[in-house]
C-alpha cells in the first residue's frame, strides 16, 4: 500500500514539471538599427599594444576537408558565380558582387576578405583583452554572413582600419546596410565604440528608419 502511496506521489510531482525546452545560449536577435546601437557600450578606445599579428588569419577554416583557408572559403561562399577550385584551392573564373563599391569583380585576386570591424579597431574596442585563440576566432569568423566580406581591394585599402565616423562604402546607397553590419559584429563580439563613433552611427541610424540590426552572440 506504502509502494503504491508512493508512486503516486512521484508521479504527481513529475506532472508538475514544466514542459519547457531552455532557450539556446545563443539567440538570434533582430531589432532597429537605432536599438541596436544603444546596445553597444560606449567607452574610449586604446590602441596600447596593438599588434596585426595577434590575431592569426587566415587560418583552415571552417572545413578541414576543403584544402582552403578562411579566405579561400569566404571567396567559395560570396560567389555569385562560383569559380574552379584547383590544387592548394586555387580559384579561377568564378564572379562577385563588392557591394562598398557597386562593382563586379571576375578574378579571386582582385578581392580582399575585408573584417567588418578592423582587427586594429577590434583591439581597441575590447579585443585587447581576450586570448589568442579568441582573437583567431574573431579574426577568422564564418559564423556570421556579416563578419568578413569580399570586396575590391581598392575600397578594403580605402577603409583600412576606419569606423563609420572616418569611413563609409563610396556607394551611398549601401550605407545602411554597412551600418547595420557593423553594428551587428560589435554585439555578436560585445565590442565597445567610443563617443565619436556612436554619434556618427547614430546620425546613420537617424536616416535609415527601416533598418534592422540581425546577430547572434559569438561562441
Amino acid at each position: 500500500m506504502l509502494t503504491a502511496v508512493l508512486r503516486g506521489l512521484a508521479a504527481a510531482s513529475l506532472a508538475l514539471v514544466p514542459l519547457t525546452v531552455p532557450a539556446p545560449a545563443h539567440a538570434v536577435e533582430t531589432l532597429p538599427l537605432a536599438e541596436a546601437v544603444d546596445r553597444l557600450p560606449v567607452k574610449a578606445e586604446s590602441r596600447d599594444g596593438y599588434d596585426r599579428d595577434a590575431f592569426r588569419h587566415w587560418n583552415s577554416g571552417d572545413n578541414l576537408d576543403d584544402g582552403c583557408n578562411t579566405r579561400g572559403e569566404v571567396l567559395l561562399a560570396e560567389a555569385v558565380e562560383l569559380p574552379e577550385v584547383g590544387p592548394r584551392c586555387r580559384l579561377s573564373g568564378g564572379r562577385w558582387w563588392s557591394y562598398y563599391d557597386q562593382m563586379w569583380v571576375t578574378s579571386a585576386s582582385g578581392l580582399d576578405i575585408d573584417h567588418m570591424v578592423p582587427l586594429a579597431e577590434s583591439w581597441d574596442s575590447g579585443a585587447s583583452a581576450w586570448t589568442a585563440q579568441r582573437r583567431e576566432a574573431y579574426a577568422n569568423d564564418q559564423g556570421a554572413a556579416v563578419s568578413l566580406v569580399a570586396v575590391t581591394a581598392r575600397s578594403n585599402r580605402s577603409k583600412s582600419d576606419q569606423d563609420p565616423a572616418e569611413w563609409l562604402p563610396p556607394a551611398a546607397e549601401v550605407h545602411c546596410r554597412y551600418v547595420a553590419e557593423w553594428v551587428a559584429t560589435k554585439l555578436r563580439w560585445i565590442l565597445t565604440a567610443d563617443e565619436t563613433e556612436v554619434s556618427a552611427l547614430n546620425e546613420a541610424a537617424a536616416g535609415c528608419p527601416e533598418q534592422t540590426v540581425t546577430y547572434e552572440p559569438a561562441p
